[in-house]
Protein backbone atom coordinates (compact mmCIF):
# COMPACT_ATOMS: atom_id res chain seq x y z
CA UNK A 1 0.00 0.00 0.00
CA UNK A 2 1.55 3.56 -0.98
CA UNK A 3 2.25 6.23 1.55
CA UNK A 4 -0.44 8.27 2.82
CA UNK A 5 0.20 11.93 1.49
CA UNK A 6 0.71 13.23 5.53
CA UNK A 7 3.42 10.36 5.74
CA UNK A 8 5.09 11.29 2.50
CA UNK A 9 8.67 13.10 1.80
CA UNK A 10 8.00 17.07 1.08
CA UNK A 11 9.35 18.15 -2.50
CA UNK A 12 12.56 16.60 -4.61
CA UNK A 13 13.91 19.66 -6.77
CA UNK A 14 16.15 18.73 -9.73
CA UNK A 15 17.96 20.61 -12.59
CA UNK A 16 20.14 19.80 -15.53
CA UNK A 17 19.36 15.79 -15.64
CA UNK A 18 16.92 13.43 -17.32
CA UNK A 19 14.44 11.88 -15.50
CA UNK A 20 13.47 8.69 -16.83
CA UNK A 21 12.02 4.76 -15.91
CA UNK A 22 13.87 1.60 -16.10
CA UNK A 23 13.43 -1.63 -15.20
CA UNK A 24 14.00 -0.63 -11.44
CA UNK A 25 11.68 2.62 -10.73
CA UNK A 26 12.16 6.38 -12.21
CA UNK A 27 15.80 8.00 -11.85
CA UNK A 28 17.38 11.18 -12.64
CA UNK A 29 20.48 10.53 -14.72
CA UNK A 30 23.23 13.11 -14.50
CA UNK A 31 25.39 13.34 -17.52
CA UNK A 32 29.17 14.35 -15.25
CA UNK A 33 31.11 13.79 -18.43
CA UNK A 34 31.25 12.34 -21.51
CA UNK A 35 32.02 8.54 -20.52
CA UNK A 36 30.28 8.51 -17.10
CA UNK A 37 26.17 9.11 -16.21
CA UNK A 38 25.62 8.97 -12.44
CA UNK A 39 21.87 7.56 -11.37
CA UNK A 40 20.23 8.79 -8.84
CA UNK A 41 16.63 6.79 -7.84
CA UNK A 42 13.84 8.83 -6.99
CA UNK A 43 11.48 7.79 -4.17
CA UNK A 44 7.88 8.43 -6.27
CA UNK A 45 5.65 6.23 -4.20
CA UNK A 46 6.96 8.79 -1.11
CA UNK A 47 7.09 11.78 -2.78
CA UNK A 48 4.55 14.59 -2.27
CA UNK A 49 6.36 17.18 -4.95
CA UNK A 50 9.00 17.04 -7.76
CA UNK A 51 9.73 20.22 -9.05
CA UNK A 52 11.54 20.31 -12.08
CA UNK A 53 13.61 23.50 -12.87
CA UNK A 54 15.26 24.12 -16.02
CA UNK A 55 17.29 21.65 -18.25
CA UNK A 56 14.72 18.83 -16.89
CA UNK A 57 13.59 16.48 -19.69
CA UNK A 58 10.82 13.32 -18.24
CA UNK A 59 10.14 10.58 -20.30
CA UNK A 60 6.22 9.61 -20.57
CA UNK A 61 7.09 6.47 -18.63
CA UNK A 62 8.01 8.09 -15.78
CA UNK A 63 5.13 10.62 -15.83
CA UNK A 64 3.21 7.57 -15.27
CA UNK A 65 4.72 6.35 -12.46
CA UNK A 66 4.86 9.57 -11.26
CA UNK A 67 1.05 9.84 -12.25
CA UNK A 68 0.29 6.34 -10.58
CA UNK A 69 1.65 7.17 -7.65
CA UNK A 70 0.05 10.47 -6.89
CA UNK A 71 3.19 12.32 -6.99
CA UNK A 72 2.39 16.28 -8.19
CA UNK A 73 4.82 17.39 -10.45
CA UNK A 74 5.51 21.23 -10.59
CA UNK A 75 8.16 22.61 -13.55
CA UNK A 76 10.05 25.58 -12.40
CA UNK A 77 11.86 27.85 -15.01
CA UNK A 78 14.10 30.70 -14.62
CA UNK A 79 12.21 33.22 -12.85
CA UNK A 80 10.47 30.65 -11.00
CA UNK A 81 7.62 30.77 -13.27
CA UNK A 82 5.44 27.98 -12.22
CA UNK A 83 3.44 25.48 -14.33
CA UNK A 84 1.54 22.80 -12.47
CA UNK A 85 0.79 19.17 -13.81
CA UNK A 86 -2.35 17.94 -11.41
CA UNK A 87 -2.59 14.52 -11.17
CA UNK A 88 -5.59 12.58 -9.41
CA UNK A 89 -5.69 8.96 -9.21
CA UNK A 90 -8.98 7.41 -9.86
CA UNK A 91 -9.59 5.91 -6.63
CA UNK A 92 -9.87 9.29 -4.82
CA UNK A 93 -13.35 9.63 -3.74
CA UNK A 94 -15.30 12.93 -3.78
CA UNK A 95 -15.91 13.52 0.00
CA UNK A 96 -13.95 16.65 0.44
CA UNK A 97 -14.31 18.14 -2.66
CA UNK A 98 -17.75 18.46 -2.38
CA UNK A 99 -17.72 19.87 1.20
CA UNK A 100 -15.30 22.51 -0.63
CA UNK A 101 -18.32 23.46 -3.28
CA UNK A 102 -20.62 23.30 -0.88
CA UNK A 103 -18.72 25.97 1.35
CA UNK A 104 -17.56 27.67 -1.98
CA UNK A 105 -21.17 28.27 -3.53
CA UNK A 106 -22.56 29.89 -1.12
CA UNK A 107 -21.56 33.55 -0.41
CA UNK A 108 -21.87 33.57 3.55
CA UNK A 109 -20.32 29.70 4.26
CA UNK A 110 -17.75 31.32 1.67
CA UNK A 111 -16.98 34.34 3.92
CA UNK A 112 -16.97 32.36 6.98
CA UNK A 113 -13.87 30.11 5.54
CA UNK A 114 -12.12 33.04 4.69
CA UNK A 115 -12.79 34.47 8.67
CA UNK A 116 -11.70 30.91 9.54
CA UNK A 117 -8.68 30.82 7.34
CA UNK A 118 -7.75 34.61 9.27
CA UNK A 119 -8.05 33.23 12.50
CA UNK A 120 -5.96 30.02 11.93
CA UNK A 121 -3.55 32.43 10.72
CA UNK A 122 -3.93 35.41 13.94
CA UNK A 123 -5.45 33.37 16.24
CA UNK A 124 -9.02 32.89 17.43
CA UNK A 125 -11.90 35.42 18.09
CA UNK A 126 -9.16 38.50 15.97
CA UNK A 127 -11.90 39.13 13.63
CA UNK A 128 -14.95 41.31 14.95
CA UNK A 129 -18.43 39.85 14.02
CA UNK A 130 -19.42 41.10 10.54
CA UNK A 131 -16.41 41.77 9.22
CA UNK A 132 -16.06 42.37 5.24
CA UNK A 133 -14.07 40.29 3.27
CA UNK A 134 -12.40 44.05 2.29
CA UNK A 135 -11.91 44.25 5.36
CA UNK A 136 -10.21 41.37 6.28
CA UNK A 137 -7.71 42.27 3.84
CA UNK A 138 -6.81 45.26 4.69
CA UNK A 139 -6.31 43.49 8.38
CA UNK A 140 -3.95 40.83 6.58
CA UNK A 141 -2.06 43.53 4.56
CA UNK A 142 -1.61 45.71 8.36
CA UNK A 143 -0.37 42.24 10.23
CA UNK A 144 2.04 41.28 6.79
CA UNK A 145 3.14 45.19 7.04
CA UNK A 146 4.47 45.09 10.35
CA UNK A 147 5.85 41.23 10.03
CA UNK A 148 7.94 42.67 7.09
CA UNK A 149 9.49 46.20 9.52
CA UNK A 150 9.81 43.42 12.68
CA UNK A 151 11.65 40.69 10.27
CA UNK A 152 14.06 43.47 8.14
CA UNK A 153 14.73 45.32 12.01
CA UNK A 154 15.65 42.17 12.97
CA UNK A 155 18.21 41.54 10.10
CA UNK A 156 19.58 45.09 10.35
CA UNK A 157 18.31 45.37 6.69
CA UNK A 158 16.09 48.45 6.89
CA UNK A 159 13.14 49.34 4.70
CA UNK A 160 12.33 46.11 2.80
CA UNK A 161 9.66 45.96 0.02
CA UNK A 162 7.76 42.86 -1.22
CA UNK A 163 9.38 42.93 -5.15
CA UNK A 164 8.42 40.11 -7.83
CA UNK A 165 9.29 41.18 -11.23
CA UNK A 166 9.53 37.80 -13.34
CA UNK A 167 11.53 39.81 -16.70
CA UNK A 168 13.49 41.41 -13.58
CA UNK A 169 14.79 38.16 -11.78
CA UNK A 170 18.45 38.60 -10.99
CA UNK A 171 17.98 42.43 -9.96
CA UNK A 172 16.32 41.38 -7.03
CA UNK A 173 17.96 41.58 -3.55
CA UNK A 174 18.73 38.70 -1.59
CA UNK A 175 15.38 38.37 0.47
CA UNK A 176 13.13 38.86 -2.67
CA UNK A 177 15.15 36.02 -4.53
CA UNK A 178 14.75 33.46 -1.17
CA UNK A 179 11.38 33.99 -0.70
CA UNK A 180 10.09 33.55 -4.39
CA UNK A 181 11.73 30.20 -4.44
CA UNK A 182 10.81 28.76 -0.65
CA UNK A 183 6.75 30.27 -2.10
CA UNK A 184 7.42 27.98 -4.97
CA UNK A 185 8.10 24.68 -3.02
CA UNK A 186 5.61 25.95 -0.41
CA UNK A 187 2.71 25.84 -3.61
CA UNK A 188 3.90 22.53 -4.98
CA UNK A 189 3.55 21.00 -1.29
CA UNK A 190 -0.17 22.93 -0.48
CA UNK A 191 -0.88 21.78 -4.68
CA UNK A 192 0.26 17.94 -3.92
CA UNK A 193 -1.45 17.72 -0.86
CA UNK A 194 -5.02 19.32 -2.15
CA UNK A 195 -4.87 16.80 -5.08
CA UNK A 196 -4.28 14.02 -2.29
CA UNK A 197 -7.86 15.31 -0.54
CA UNK A 198 -9.75 15.71 -3.85
CA UNK A 199 -9.89 19.10 -3.59
CA UNK A 200 -10.19 21.68 -6.48
CA UNK A 201 -7.48 24.16 -6.44
CA UNK A 202 -9.02 26.34 -8.57
CA UNK A 203 -11.86 26.94 -5.74
CA UNK A 204 -10.23 29.69 -3.42
CA UNK A 205 -11.95 31.47 -0.83
CA UNK A 206 -9.94 34.48 -0.50
CA UNK A 207 -8.20 34.39 -4.26
CA UNK A 208 -10.00 34.04 -7.57
CA UNK A 209 -9.61 33.93 -11.12
CA UNK A 210 -6.39 31.53 -11.21
CA UNK A 211 -6.31 27.64 -11.43
CA UNK A 212 -4.73 27.55 -7.90
CA UNK A 213 -6.52 30.02 -6.01
CA UNK A 214 -6.87 27.39 -3.12
CA UNK A 215 -3.22 26.84 -3.09
CA UNK A 216 -2.81 30.90 -2.48
CA UNK A 217 -5.53 30.57 -0.17
CA UNK A 218 -3.98 27.63 2.01
CA UNK A 219 -0.02 28.36 1.18
CA UNK A 220 -0.97 31.74 3.20
CA UNK A 221 -1.30 30.32 6.13
CA UNK A 222 2.04 29.21 6.57
CA UNK A 223 4.22 31.90 4.98
CA UNK A 224 4.54 34.03 8.42
CA UNK A 225 5.50 31.19 10.65
CA UNK A 226 7.81 29.33 7.69
CA UNK A 227 9.16 31.04 4.50
CA UNK A 228 9.23 34.82 5.63
CA UNK A 229 11.92 34.10 8.25
CA UNK A 230 13.75 31.83 6.26
CA UNK A 231 13.96 34.53 3.52
CA UNK A 232 14.96 37.07 5.79
CA UNK A 233 17.54 35.02 7.38
CA UNK A 234 19.44 34.72 3.81
CA UNK A 235 19.57 38.22 3.29
CA UNK A 236 23.38 38.09 2.89
CA UNK A 237 23.56 34.86 0.96
CA UNK A 238 25.10 34.99 -2.35
CA UNK A 239 22.91 31.93 -3.57
CA UNK A 240 19.75 32.39 -2.11
CA UNK A 241 17.37 30.48 -4.65
CA UNK A 242 19.35 27.32 -3.75
CA UNK A 243 19.72 27.56 0.06
CA UNK A 244 16.08 28.39 0.17
CA UNK A 245 15.25 25.23 -1.54
CA UNK A 246 17.90 23.38 0.73
CA UNK A 247 16.76 25.26 4.11
CA UNK A 248 13.12 25.67 3.32
CA UNK A 249 13.00 21.46 3.14
CA UNK A 250 15.60 20.58 6.45
CA UNK A 251 12.65 23.06 7.99
CA UNK A 252 9.89 20.25 7.11
CA UNK A 253 11.04 18.07 8.82
CA UNK A 254 11.00 19.71 11.83
CA UNK A 255 7.51 21.37 11.46
CA UNK A 256 5.61 18.21 10.12
CA UNK A 257 3.62 20.65 7.59
CA UNK A 258 2.10 17.88 5.78
CA UNK A 259 0.01 16.31 8.74
CA UNK A 260 -0.78 19.81 9.37
CA UNK A 261 -2.18 20.65 6.28
CA UNK A 262 -4.10 18.21 5.99
CA UNK A 263 -5.74 18.61 9.10
CA UNK A 264 -5.85 22.58 9.06
CA UNK A 265 -8.13 21.90 5.30
CA UNK A 266 -9.96 19.57 7.01
CA UNK A 267 -10.81 21.79 10.03
CA UNK A 268 -11.81 24.77 7.37
CA UNK A 269 -14.27 22.54 5.06
CA UNK A 270 -15.98 20.88 8.15
CA UNK A 271 -15.57 23.30 11.10
CA UNK A 272 -16.90 21.61 14.45
CA UNK A 273 -16.26 18.26 13.44
CA UNK A 274 -13.87 16.26 15.27
CA UNK A 275 -11.03 15.68 12.17
CA UNK A 276 -8.79 13.45 14.24
CA UNK A 277 -11.00 10.61 13.01
CA UNK A 278 -10.72 11.87 9.82
CA UNK A 279 -9.03 9.36 7.25
CA UNK A 280 -7.66 11.64 4.47
CA UNK A 281 -7.82 9.15 2.01
CA UNK A 282 -10.38 6.92 2.62
CA UNK A 283 -9.73 3.03 1.41
CA UNK A 284 -13.22 1.70 1.57
CA UNK A 285 -15.36 4.18 0.28
CA UNK A 286 -17.24 2.94 -2.81
CA UNK A 287 -16.00 4.90 -5.68
CA UNK A 288 -18.65 5.41 -7.88
CA UNK A 289 -22.54 6.33 -6.45
CA UNK A 290 -25.43 7.82 -8.07
CA UNK A 291 -26.64 11.09 -7.06
CA UNK A 292 -30.78 11.50 -6.40
CA UNK A 293 -32.69 14.71 -5.17
CA UNK A 294 -34.53 13.46 -3.20
CA UNK A 295 -33.12 10.45 -1.36
CA UNK A 296 -29.51 11.04 -1.84
CA UNK A 297 -26.56 9.08 -3.07
CA UNK A 298 -27.60 5.79 -4.30
CA UNK A 299 -25.29 2.42 -5.02
CA UNK A 300 -24.29 2.06 -8.04
CA UNK A 301 -24.35 -1.20 -10.49
CA UNK A 302 -28.10 -2.04 -9.52
CA UNK A 303 -30.93 -2.82 -11.47
CA UNK A 304 -33.66 0.36 -11.03
CA UNK A 305 -35.93 -0.52 -13.39
CA UNK A 306 -39.46 -1.18 -12.27
CA UNK A 307 -40.46 -5.14 -11.44
CA UNK A 308 -42.21 -5.82 -14.18
CA UNK A 309 -41.46 -3.27 -16.33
Amino acid sequence: MLPRIADSLSFLYLDMVRVVQDDTGVCAQIQVDEDRTDTVYIPTAALTCLLLGPGVSITTRALTTLARHGTSVVCTGAGAVRAYAGILPDSLTTHWLEHQVTAWADPQQRLDTAVRMYELRFGEDTVPHGTSLAQLRGMEGQRMKALYKLLANKHGIGRFRRNYHPDQWHQQDPVNLALSAANTCLYGIIHAALLALGCSPALGFVHTGTQHAFVYDIADLYKADNTLPLAFSLHQSTNPEQEARRKFREDLRLVRLLPRVIRDVQTLLTPGADTDDHDSEPRDTPLVRLWDPKTGPLPAGVNYAPDGG
